[in-house]
């Protein structure tokens, strides 16, 4: 782990090339998952693909030096860009609809899907229907791959409410889908 965590007033410029190369791996092994956590609290790819880098950055900055797993740091970093960017988008929104004279402007969570591929559709669907604390725990735990510990700290909750909340949803989502296949 020493990897992650350099020394800023030593910065000679092979120590340098090799942390960012370590990094540039590193970021290529885990950005996609870190992409899969954003897209479920953004509306479009491109906006998750935004907040990952947003993310990434803040962290590079600001995290990279304090102790504990980086995963669970820049999943935080994440959820926290994610929201951030929710924020500045109701704002702008409200924005746009005082000075339109109130046109609807809802935009869909997923954008549409390009393959036709109905099994994603589907699964998009039942998460969408999920309550938002189960979804939360959900995207946490399987695309952020965070323990329940690490969960309940980010979310302020007991570790057995976060465990609690991903079976809930784990069944919720078994339920809709076998539906969802069987109405087909």
């Amino acid at each position: 782990m020493a990897l992650f965590r350099q020394n800023r007033t030593h910065s000679a410029p092979m120590e340098e090339s090799r942390n960012h190369d370590a990094w540039q791996n590193w970021f290529q092994l885990y950005g996609p998952k870190l992409l899969l956590c954003a897209r479920q609290w953004t509306r479009t790819l491109a906006d998750a693909e935004d907040v990952v880098q947003d993310a990434f950055v803040r962290f590079w900055r600001h995290q990279r030096e304090l102790p504990g797993d980086p995963m669970a740091l820049l999943v935080t970093s994440v959820r926290r860009a994610a929201f951030d960017r929710a924020r500045r988008d109701q704002r702008r929104t409200a924005r746009e609809e005082r000075a339109f004279g109130g046109e609807d402007t809802v935009a869909s969570v997923f954008e549409p899907s390009l393959d036709g591929d109905d099994r994603r559709e589907a699964i998009e669907a039942a998460l969408l229907r999920l309550p938002a604390e189960q979804r939360e725990v959900l995207v946490l735990k399987i695309w952020g791959e965070l323990t329940f510990e690490e969960i309940a700290l980010q979310l302020d909750l007991p570790p057995n409410t976060a465990a609690s909340r991903y079976r809930y949803a784990l069944a919720a989502l078994r339920k809709q889908l076998i539906a969802a296949d069987c109405h087909g």
